[in-house]
């Protein structure tokens, strides 16, 4: 099974398709998909570059995700990295 995902044009944050291919931000909301359907709404999604920027696919495994880029998508699905580092920062 798979997930489109992307990142949104107006802000950067990281996007899936969601519902009739709308863009949510949470994983959970995410259509997930036959490879077949993956790819029709992957090339729904790239044909919306107003909204969706380098959409791909990835595998999951109820709405977890699975397969090589498993670690990357996890990181991606948990939300900016940006602030959550020691405190002080550089200076």
């Amino acid at each position: 099974m798979k997930i489109v995902t992307a990142n949104r044009l107006s802000d950067g944050r990281v996007i899936y398709a969601g519902v009739d291919n709308q863009p949510v931000e949470h994983i959970d909301q995410a259509s997930v998909l036959n490879d077949t359907a993956a790819e029709v709404v992957l090339a729904e999604v790239a044909g919306r570059p107003d909204v969706f920027v380098n959409p791909y696919l990835f595998e999951v495994q109820d709405h977890a995700p699975s397969g090589r880029d498993r670690l990357k998508e996890r990181i991606r699905s948990a939300g900016p990295t940006v602030g959550h580092s020691v405190a002080g920062g550089v200076g």
